[in-house]
């Protein structure tokens, strides 16, 4: 069994934010990415960032992950992409199938940035190639330059569904609609005002009820919902469509929490179940940690400061900081997260997360 000082598991915006971020101060780091790229969704992301300059306002997703990349390169960090985390156990050992052999590590400390998986639906036709995830709309589009569709619907007005159907709108798709079942937009309305302005309609109360095609979609049939989400009689619409993406949420990937023994606590307003984690970024069980969307679905930005933060924490915990340099990091990198969780969306994950915090002690 190799032992290792820092093991960070997830090389998307948490994973290198922490791994830098705790490098720089002189901890060895080694990160496992069962992917053959790093960067997790930064390489997809071709939108700017908000926030301030410290938020890296104003920088596309893309050119930030290839920045991290160049200062996890420079600070010499141990990247193992197409590594295959199998099992977290006791004392801190992890189970890793790399290159088709599989090692077993143990580590001082561990970093969870295991990410999200999209939602689906399930609705007759749903299965017909043409409906896909957003992501994988935009993996197409914005990584391999490969258009889905002519002729798009989007199922979700929050931010992926929003920024998704701009960008294939980008890439020459027409989008004929997006339909949310919510009353109002789940995403920014600054995403939203720009479709507007390209003339797509977003149509609120309505949902996908099918999608018909011979071997691939064709067409869909959308409706408007009552109070409680059925589809209203007579309400029906049949848009000639080609593609279907469904932007309907992400869901924690939290399994190697569970192994690990984590507390866990039910948030659906932060995805789901959620581990639950100190100011720290530090779960219930010693030594492991968590960052980005596994602590609770939310921007990039916001994942890359989290990571920040976990990888400070652990530098501490290790003895290359002490208790008065850390708290003079850790203090900034909070008041830069208070920054991000404000606004009605923000604010209203910011208390949720004060809620796992409470759930800690």
């Amino acid at each position: 069994m190799k032992q290792i000082e820092m093991a960070v598991i997830g090389a998307g915006p948490a994973g290198l934010g922490a791994a830098v971020e705790a490098a720089g101060h002189g901890v060895r780091v080694v990160v496992f990415d069962e992917n053959n790229k790093p960067g997790g969704q930064l390489f997809k992301q071709i939108h700017k960032f908000f926030g301030s300059k410290e938020h890296l306002a104003g920088i596309r997703g893309f050119r930030i992950g290839a920045e991290l990349l160049a200062q996890a390169a420079e600070l010499d960090i141990d990247v193992k992409l197409g590594a295959v985390v199998y099992g977290l156990f006791s004392d801190r050992q992890i189970g890793i199938v790399h290159q088709g052999v599989k090692r077993l590590y143990q580590a001082e400390a561990i970093l969870l940035a295991t990410g999200a998986a999209e939602n689906t639906l399930s609705f007759p036709g749903s299965t017909l190639p043409g409906v896909m995830s957003a992501g994988a709309a935009q993996t197409m589009a914005n990584v391999h330059r490969v258009l889905p569709g002519k002729k798009v619907l989007m199922v979700g007005t929050g931010n992926v569904g929003l920024i998704v159907a701009y960008q294939l709108l980008q890439a020459g798709a027409r989008v004929v609609a997006l339909v949310d079942a919510a009353p109002r937009l789940g995403g920014y309305a600054v995403h939203a005002a720009k479709l507007r302005r390209a003339g797509v309609p977003l149509r609120l109360r309505h949902t996908i009820v099918e999608v018909r095609g011979k071997e691939t979609v064709e067409r869909a049939v959308v409706a408007e919902v009552d109070e409680n989400f059925n589809p209203i009689k007579g309400s029906d619409e049949i848009l000639s469509v080609d593609t279907v993406c469904l932007a309907v949420g992400l869901s924690p990937l939290t399994e190697l929490a569970w192994m690990g023994g984590c507390r866990f606590k039910y948030l659906p307003g932060l995805g789901g179940h959620i581990p639950v984690h100190n100011q720290n970024m530090l779960t219930t069980s010693p030594g492991i940690y968590i960052a980005g969307d596994i602590a609770g679905v939310e921007e990039a930005s916001t994942a890359l400061e989290e990571g920040r933060l976990a990888g400070t924490a652990i530098a501490e915990r290790l003895g290359y900081l002490s208790f008065e340099q850390a708290k003079v990091k850790k203090e900034a990198i909070r008041s830069r997260l208070d920054q991000l969780r404000t606004g009605p969306f923000g604010a209203k994950r910011k208390s949720l997360k004060e809620t796992l915090v409470k759930e800690w002690i």
